[in-house]
């Protein structure tokens, strides 16, 4: 079976799963928190190199402070209590996201999970936290201008290629497969740029009920499909009638 090096989750639906069970939204970002530590420890076994999680978008700032701040709180939990373990366990810890405005000691522990991990390799955990889509690809454009305005850069130098070395992602692959849990049907500002070729699956199981099964789910609907990056497929090539 075909697997991808590099799979991205939209891990969506902790409040719902919460509000299912009469529960509050933070026992249902809690839950969340223990079937994320659960996808990371499967991603290596299943043949994932990158696992790429949305864990707190730039527009979730606009969410009643109570959640946010218990969402920041949960974030160094994670950080405090998994990282040991992530370290041992070889995994490196990639942050992507705007870090400009974030509290410092949200900052120091995201600072200090990169460096702790950075030689790490049995599987590299990218936490996109305080990310948006459209936010990056703009810091992007602004950093290349500002070289531009410099002299340092040519700006018929610039290419898609060159673009994407600036990205938050620079140095990652591109997603093969993107998950969405929750039945929710759209990438809601998730890697816009790297997702342009990514297969997409979704699940309709609310992201504290994700499992291994559902992991490997989607891989399998991953390994069934015929990817053409805008080309033609081998039987659409075999059907073209010949030249001359």
């Amino acid at each position: 079976m075909t697997t991808p090096a590099h799979v991205a989750i939209i891990m969506d639906g902790n409040g719902r799963w919460a509000k299912a069970r009469g529960m509050p939204r933070l026992a249902g970002h809690r839950a969340g928190v223990e079937a994320l530590r659960k996808a990371v420890r499967a991603a290596p076994g299943l043949g994932i190199s990158y696992l790429t999680v949305y864990a707190f978008s730039s527009e979730n700032w606009s969410r009643p402070k109570s959640e946010v701040s218990d969402l920041m709180g949960l974030l160094k939990m994670f950080i405090r209590r998994d990282l040991a373990e992530l370290h041992q366990s070889g995994v490196r810890v990639r942050i992507i996201g705007d870090r400009a405005g974030l509290q410092s000691d949200i900052r120091g522990l995201l600072d200090e999970a990169e460096s702790l991990t950075a030689a790490n390799e049995s599987l590299t955990l990218v936490i996109a936290f305080n990310y948006g889509g459209r936010d990056e690809i703009v810091r992007t454009a602004r950093k290349l201008a500002a070289a531009v305005a410099r002299g340092e850069l040519e700006s018929e130098a610039i290419s898609a290629e060159s673009f994407a070395g600036a990205l938050d992602t620079q140095g990652i692959p591109d997603p093969e497969l993107v998950i969405r849990t929750s039945g929710e049907l759209r990438l809601s500002n998730f890697l816009l740029w790297q997702a342009a070729y990514s297969e997409l699956v979704f699940l309709p199981c609310y992201w504290p009920d994700f499992s291994h099964e559902h992991l490997a789910e989607a891989l399998r609907e991953f390994a069934s499909r015929e990817r053409r990056f805008g080309g033609l497929g081998g039987q659409d090539v075999a059907s073209r009638p010949a030249a001359g």
